[in-house]
């Protein structure tokens, strides 16, 4: 479908994706700006458009699975590129990260610091309260005891 032959009334019932993706299945790869360009000069929309709706359209581009964001900050078709290509997370390099991050975080025996161990030789003992002493005054009363006071 040629963008330059459609009437502006045909074009202005397209979505902006669905333009974006006729004017990179023409011409090719292009970046964000140019391509943004592209569309508010086919649907003749005001400079003040385009200013105030870039970023929502780079928002549009990055959620349509149709487009593709090549490493040189270009936009194409995603069926133009094979999927070798794609960087994609796996489950397997997700669990490696994780293992990396407990091995950092994990303190082996041998890296303890002999002033930070207590070794329970200290009178500091002689402090300790016995859970146990402090609740031996309570008393249990039930609630028909409580009913006739």
């Amino acid at each position: 479908m040629k963008l330059a032959k459609m009437k502006k009334e045909d074009l202005e019932l397209l979505s902006h994706k669905d333009i974006s993706y006729y004017i990179l299945e023409e011409e090719g790869k292009m970046n964000t700006a140019d391509l943004f360009r592209r569309v508010v000069n086919l649907l003749e929309l005001p400079e003040k458009t385009y200013e105030e709706k870039i970023g929502d359209y780079y928002t549009l581009l990055t959620t349509d699975k149709r487009f593709i964001m090549l490493e040189d900050g270009n936009w194409d078709l995603r069926s133009r590129h094979t999927s070798d290509k794609i960087v994609k997370v796996t489950e397997e390099d997700e669990d490696e990260e994780d293992e990396e991050e407990i091995k950092e975080d994990t303190i082996l025996p041998d890296e303890i610091e002999e002033d930070n161990y207590d070794s329970g030789d200290t009178d500091e003992d002689d402090d300790f309260v016995d859970a146990d002493e402090d609740l031996k005054d309570l008393v249990v009363v039930d609630e028909e005891d409580l009913e006739e006071n």
